[in-house]
């Protein structure tokens, strides 16, 4: 297995980390399933460290020129701060929903442009889906609904994770890959 990680500096290794933990507390708190904790429970965190550190890590990035690490964690840390502090303020279903929509296209670009590998990718396909999801719920206003987007970013912020727990840790960040031609034999 290959343990090459293209994005794997301190700045993406303490971004990735502050991402993953983000998007578990959020995630976590959507989805209810920790009885008393709900998504109010994680603003102070996502003000701070998915928004304030993560917009930090951003600018660290870009410091070392390194432009797609940079664009992710600032453009992500910009949403997070700005979601903690519109939390608790007065918004109508659509208003919230718009802004999650608004969410999911930052998501998407980055899903799309990801420069670190298969990991990034994952965790911001899956950010792209929750933020989907829960822009629909709150479109329809749909708990149920509202509850899968949760899961999708508890996934996100374990794949975020992993991704930085693996390049301290040395594991594995890519698939081998299997060269198709050479000794590969089809049965029947």
């Amino acid at each position: 297995m290959d343990n090459d990680v293209s994005a794997g500096g301190t700045t993406s290794i303490v971004g990735r980390l502050a991402l993953g933990i983000t998007l578990l507390a959020f995630g976590l708190g959507t989805t209810k399933v920790i009885d008393g904790v709900t998504t109010a429970d994680s603003v102070s965190l996502a003000h701070y460290v998915g928004g304030v550190a993560l917009f930090l890590v951003g600018l660290l990035a870009f410091r070392d020129r390194d432009t797609a690490t940079g664009t992710a964690f600032s453009a992500l840390g910009a949403l997070w701060f700005t979601w903690a502090v519109t939390a608790g303020s007065q918004m109508s279903d659509n208003a919230a929903g718009l802004f999650l929509l608004l969410f999911a296209l930052v998501a998407l670009t980055l899903t799309l442009g990801a420069a670190g590998g298969v990991l990034d990718q994952g965790t911001y396909g899956l950010l792209f889906v929750s933020m989907v999801l829960l822009a629909i719920a709150r479109f329809a206003g749909s708990d149920a609904l509202g509850k899968v987007g949760g899961w999708f970013a508890v996934a996100a912020g374990a794949v975020a994770w992993y991704a930085a727990t693996a390049v301290l840790a040395k594991w594995p960040t890519t698939l081998p890959r299997r060269a198709a031609g050479r000794g590969v034999t089809a049965a029947g």
